[in-house]
């Protein structure tokens, strides 16, 4: 059998006609390529995202919310599902119009519709991506991550998000280690400001 290296979004468009509701579809899933290469998210992940946004453009549970950011939620739910989570912060980040609050309410729109899970997401998720991005080795990682679960343990973080405490947990790391980082460093790579970083540590 041969099998088809087109991605979904590329199918779909073949097939479709030239109604307001299959351009609208085309749309959508340029504005989700945009995102997700933004992103650089893999080929898979826009695939899910495709299939998503189009299940929920054919039950019409999102009608009258914003394209913009009924992708966002779409890429950001098939980051999750394909084991490449991003925070709602890097997801928000590239949209040019929608608003956290916007995507926040599509994201719940969509999980109530079809069932969709999400995982939880843990500090774990971002502490590799952080501490390669900081060139740090695998022994500061593994402290890092040890301190971020204790403090998680301890409710000493409690109602603050992983991304916070994975970048509290590095800084605090690479202080004890007298590893040259500055606040600023983790901070640009955790997408977080100083302030909010430092407030946690």
């Amino acid at each position: 059998a041969v099998v088809s290296t087109q991605s979904t979004g590329a199918r779909w468009q073949q097939r479709m006609g030239n109604s307001s509701s299959d351009r609208a579809l085309i749309h959508a899933f340029g504005v989700i390529r945009l995102m997700a290469d933004r992103l650089n998210a893999s080929q898979a992940i826009i695939d899910r995202a495709n299939t998503l946004f189009k299940k929920m453009t054919d039950s019409r549970a999102l009608r009258g919310r914003s394209t913009e950011a009924n992708c966002a939620a779409c890429l950001y739910i098939a980051c999750s599902q394909e084991g490449a989570v991003r925070s709602f912060k890097e997801i928000c980040a590239v949209c040019q119009s929608a608003s956290r609050k916007q995507i926040g309410k599509s994201f719940k729109l969509i999980i109530r519709a079809v069932g969709t899970n999400v995982d939880l997401i843990t500090t774990g998720d971002f502490m590799s991506r952080f501490c390669s991005n900081l060139d740090l080795d695998h022994k500061t990682q593994q402290i890092a991550t040890t301190v971020a679960r204790q403090a998680v343990d301890l409710d000493i973080v409690a109602g603050r998000v992983p991304v916070t405490v994975a970048a509290a947990a590095i800084y605090f790391t690479c202080q004890a280690l007298a590893i040259d980082k500055s606040a600023k460093d983790i901070g640009d790579v955790a997408g977080k400001v100083d302030g909010d970083r430092k407030e946690h540590t």
